[in-house]
């Protein structure tokens, strides 16, 4: 296995259910010519552009972390942090939840985000919590559901805005969805980038989007209750 391989990767590429969604996404680009990719790019460039920058009304606001670099957020994980910072001083939510677990031999990326918020002025009365145990986008959403619903009788977690990079809203928002979250996409961006790499993320995200959505839609189609309850 190439060493520059994630662990996390490695997992999934372990993962019969992974490897079953991944073949049927598969299948179904080359029967369509490309062209059902080429719709969840759309889709995806479509939630990239138009998400706002505030969410519609006061709610519960989750920060998604990123990797760090030499133990501090990197610098899309710190446009999400001073989104939030932003929407904190602008009065616009009162209850920040940072997701993000720890790396090899580091502080979590949701400690790591909580310490920079402070260092830049988060005010100490703001409700930080911290989910810390995640390695990807589903479990922080699903830890982020437990944490919510922790000591309530409510059987649905309340409505969240989903703040994270504009290339990344079009998965957490259908995660967040299928997991049962009223959420709301806040784009950490003031606009959507438009240099090279940046569609690069884009392109890839259609990929992972694909994967997921079509790999759902095949195990309820099938009857394939194992599969179909990852994301649930």
């Amino acid at each position: 296995m190439n060493p520059a391989i994630s662990p996390r990767h490695r997992r999934y590429l372990r993962d019969p259910d992974v490897l079953h969604a991944g073949l049927v996404s598969l299948l179904v680009l080359l029967l369509s010519g490309g062209l059902v990719w080429l719709a969840y790019l759309i889709h995806v460039c479509r939630i990239a552009a138009r998400s706002p920058l505030v969410p519609p009304r006061r709610m519960v606001t989750l920060v998604f972390g990123r990797r760090l670099q030499g133990g501090r957020p990197e610098h899309d994980y710190r446009q999400r942090l001073q989104r939030a910072l932003a929407l904190v001083q602008g009065a616009r939510i009162d209850h920040l939840l940072l997701l993000g677990g720890c790396g090899a031999g580091q502080c979590s990326e949701a400690a790591v985000g909580k310490a920079w918020l402070l260092q830049h002025g988060l005010p100490r009365q703001i409700r930080v919590e911290l989910e810390q145990d995640s390695t990807d986008s589903l479990e922080n959403l699903r830890h982020a559901r437990c944490l919510l619903q922790a000591g309530t009788e409510h059987a649905e977690p309340p409505p969240v805005a989903l703040v994270t990079s504009r290339y990344h809203l079009a998965r957490c928002l259908l995660l967040a969805r299928r997991l049962g979250f009223d959420g709301v996409p806040v784009a950490a961006e003031a606009t959507l980038p438009l240099r090279p790499g940046y569609l690069g993320q884009l392109l890839t995200e259609a990929s992972y989007l694909m994967w997921i959505d079509l790999g759902m839609r095949w195990a309820g189609l099938i009857g394939h209750r194992r599969m179909a309850a990852r994301i649930s």
